[in-house]
């Protein structure tokens, strides 16, 4: 075993002996998430701003087929949960899959799984200040006041709540998940009415002939359907906070099981059957990226008042992603930090439990989302949304590699698999790895973002060369020191 790896390993083999937990970031923590907490955050994380604000512009270009595009990137996400949710049940961690990383690929895996982490809810904190200053400006009172001051307010907002603790965290995730789920329950069911009763939306009567009489499932071809999977992908990025969090219940075992099994007919539910009802209800050319899509069908079916409530639900789940995404960064850093992997402030942890000093480097980089705002307001969204998911692919590819060196090593007789498993592995995580590359392939498609988001690649890579080397000789100093503490 490199000694990159022995920081976990050897803490790992020995956690009733020594009472230390299997991963040194884990001390200090509170276990102060319940079963409800644990359940409404994979909730939560799988309904948020890619539905309720990224499903306009994505029905716009591709059409009913976005459906389909949905659920093909549901199962994917769900294999990705399953497969954390496994490595969980074998060694909860609030360092999630980072700690998994450094288990199984090395202090270097761990680096690299953390800082791309960190890249995505960065940038994804950037999204959700900039769609949360798009719903705000849909209310006329906000209209005169600049995106960039709206997206600063909500920044500072959502960071006083986050830094506080994380019971207050679990009720503030607990009940945005509670008014999500609510609300797309209640669209659904006025969404089924209108078409059962053939009401009047938007000048038409809806049902199939709004779909053969603009072009059909595929109005623009299969390509764009394609096309939009990598920004899908992003829609399901909070999916893997089930594993952070399960760092902070007292029973991981019996909660995370139930959450990450609930999280497939959720996706069929909510997501593909949102979009089968939006596309019923109003051709996609109506829909656009700039206005959530139940705020556009809510307001043609004459209730004004409607659209407000709705624009004032998604306004709620854009704040719920930036508090999860404060949330999980917190907790990610500081795991490296303890590693050595990290800047040292960010394993600093408040009197409340909270490990404040990541949270405040994430926001710090959400506060130059509040200058991309200033500067390209109509552009800031996609923008971001395309970074993130460089971030969010390669994180989730780590924890497909991860998993497929844990079973490896179940085979070898080295660790022990739980009854709670992946099926079809290793093949399940080989098709994954391939789809998520794909999904990094067909930004090269878009020339205005997708392309330019990608030649970030090489920008990104000698960055984490030049991080590691400025931080890998006090990873080793770390690793000796955990080594001598356990006589190796």
């Amino acid at each position: 075993m490199s000694k990159d790896s022995a920081h976990t390993a050897q803490v790992a083999d020995h956690p009733q002996a020594t009472g230390t937990p299997a991963d040194a970031g884990d001390a200090g923590y509170s276990k102060d998430l319940k079963h409800r907490h644990v359940n409404m955050i994979a909730i939560g994380g799988a309904i948020g701003t890619g539905l309720f604000l990224g499903a306009g512009g994505r029905l716009h270009s591709a059409g009913p087929a976005l459906a389909l595009a949905y659920l093909v990137c549901g199962v994917f996400a769900f294999f990705v949960v399953r497969a954390l949710g496994e490595l969980v049940l074998y060694r909860p961690s609030s360092g999630s899959f980072v700690s998994y990383a450094r288990e199984f690929l090395g202090e270097k895996g761990a680096y690299v799984a953390g800082w791309m982490y960190f890249l995505n809810w960065s940038t994804t904190g950037i999204a959700d200040i900039t769609a949360i200053a798009l719903y705000t400006h849909y209310w006329s009172l906000f209209t005169p006041v600049p995106q960039w001051v709206l997206a600063l307010v909500a920044l500072a907002v959502v960071l006083a709540v986050n830094l506080i603790s994380v019971k207050i965290f679990g009720e503030m995730e607990f009940w945005f998940a509670i008014v999500k789920v609510a609300t797309l329950v209640a669209f659904m069911l006025i969404g089924i009415f209108l078409l059962a009763t053939q009401a009047d939306v938007g000048g038409r009567s809806p049902g199939w002939s709004v779909v053969s009489d603009n072009g059909g499932v595929l109005p623009h071809g299969m390509m764009p359907v394609v096309l939009v999977m990598q920004g899908v992908i992003f829609a399901y990025a909070a999916l893997e906070l089930v594993g952070v969090a399960a760092g902070e219940t007292a029973e991981p075992e019996k909660v995370v099981p139930r959450a990450v099994n609930s999280i497939m007919w959720r996706v069929g539910l909510f997501y593909c059957g949102s979009v089968v009802l939006l596309a019923l209800l109003l051709p996609g050319s109506v829909y656009s990226g700039d206005e959530s899509p139940f705020v556009t069908v809510l307001s043609r079916i004459g209730v004004p008042a409607a659209g407000d409530v709705m624009n004032l639900v998604v306004l709620t789940a854009a704040m719920s992603s930036l508090n999860s995404g404060l949330y999980s960064t917190g907790r990610i850093l500081r795991s490296m930090a303890v590693a050595g992997s990290a800047p040292k402030f960010t394993r600093v942890m408040s009197r409340s439990q909270v490990p404040y000093g990541g949270i405040l480097l994430t926001c710090a980089v959400c506060v130059l989302g509040v200058g991309l705002n200033y500067l390209v307001p109509s552009k800031a969204f996609e923008i971001v949304l395309n970074v993130a998911s460089l971030g969010i692919v390669s994180t989730w590819v780590i924890i497909m590699i991860s998993h497929l060196v844990f079973v490896r090593r179940a085979r070898a007789g080295l660790v022990t698999r739980p009854h709670f498993r992946l099926p079809g592995s290793p093949v399940t995580e080989v098709v994954t790895i391939a789809f998520l590359l794909a999904c990094l392939g067909m930004m090269a498609d878009d020339p205005d973002v997708g392309r330019k988001t990608l030649l970030l690649l090489p920008v990104i890579a000698v960055l984490l060369v030049a991080g590691w080397f400025g931080v890998r000789r006090r990873v080793a100093r770390t690793a000796d020191q955990e080594l001598s503490r356990f006589g190796g």
